[in-house]
């Protein structure tokens, strides 16, 4: 296909329908388009702004592409954000799906190495000895087994493989850095989804609705962070089937007490998963207990269609009482 009247469709500031970025989205990861063509693309969407249309187009081209992982209980769970931040916090979402697997739900965690955290939730995953699926088999074995499952991102979309050196030369965001969160193998049910920008709340909700999820929320946490905080309210679009709906949840109305940002952030890699050790054995500082607390809460609203107050004392009840061994690992 010709791209030149894509381009001009972009640059003139106006979104693809959903068929023309399918297509366009399908030649890319075929290699069907030239390296400055690819390149064209990504940096006229990223000029434009891409629209929630554009990326479920991106996600159910990647999603036809991936080694899925079938035959999955439901629900099954995935607590994960877009990154980018900055904020070097403490890696929130891997605790949570943890503490989640330990009461009985079903995790797929699909992510990355760390790029702009101090820790990713790979790194954590390799850390605590916990299974990190390389093939769709395996990571419905370690499902079956264990309730969680890291699905690392690499071994799980070959197709990206060709667009990396791309990505690199480019240097900056593009379409690519909001994907992963919306394409993930095991197809979660459910999901807890954080992005750092308040502006990106309606658009990876809608995109996520027109992915396909039963009930998700997307979250942008105050101080800036990809997930709820005690450090103020956050932005949250609630996503039920096709439907969105948008709130703000404010973590003083459920008793918690406030904590300032540099609280809930991390020194380097070795404090990270130290302080991860510590808040998975129902310890560790009090920041990060109502970090997992109010995001574990979160979680178990949306699995079990709880009133939220009745949810974050639940949540915070487990955090205090920690994982057991058998989920942990370490």
């Amino acid at each position: 296909m010709s791209i030149a009247p894509i381009l001009e469709t972009l640059l003139a500031g106006h979104d693809l329908d959903f068929a023309t970025a399918s297509t366009v989205f399908a030649d890319l990861l075929d290699g069907r388009l030239s390296e400055g063509q690819a390149a064209a693309l990504l940096i006229a969407l990223r000029s434009k702004g891409e629209s929630a249309t554009e990326l479920a187009a991106a996600a159910t081209a990647a999603l036809a592409r991936a080694h899925l992982v079938e035959g999955l209980p439901s629900p099954r769970m995935d607590t994960c954000g877009t990154g980018g931040d900055g904020r070097q916090s403490f890696n929130c979402s891997t605790a949570v799906a943890l503490f989640l697997a330990d009461m009985g739900y079903t995790m797929v965690k699909h992510g990355n190495r760390a790029v702009s955290s101090t820790c990713g939730s790979a790194d954590i995953v390799e850390a605590l000895g916990l299974p990190m699926a390389q093939t769709p088999q395996s990571a419905a074995a370690a499902a079956q087994d264990s309730r969680f499952v890291f699905l690392f991102a690499p071994h799980f979309h070959p197709a990206f493989a060709r667009i990396a050196p791309l990505r690199r030369a480019l240097g900056v965001r593009t379409l690519f850095n909001l994907l992963g969160p919306l394409i993930n193998p095991a197809r979660p049910t459910h999901q807890i989804l954080g992005v750092p920008e308040e502006r990106l709340v309606p658009i990876m909700s809608a995109a996520l609705a027109q992915v396909g999820v039963e009930r998700a929320a997307v979250v942008h946490g105050a101080g800036g962070f990809d997930e709820l905080t005690p450090c103020g309210p956050a932005q949250v679009a609630f996503v039920h089937g096709t439907m969105v709906h948008e709130a703000t949840i404010h973590p003083e109305s459920f008793g918690f007490d406030a904590y300032p940002p540099e609280s809930l952030t991390c020194a380097d890699k070795a404090d990270a998963i130290a302080r991860q050790r510590e808040v998975l054995a129902g310890q560790g500082p009090a920041p990060l207990q109502a970090m997992v607390a109010l995001n574990l809460g979160l979680a178990l609203h949306l699995l079990e269609d709880l009133p939220l107050a009745e949810a974050m004392t639940m949540a915070r009840d487990k955090v205090a009482q920690g994982v057991s061994q058998e989920v942990r690992y370490a």
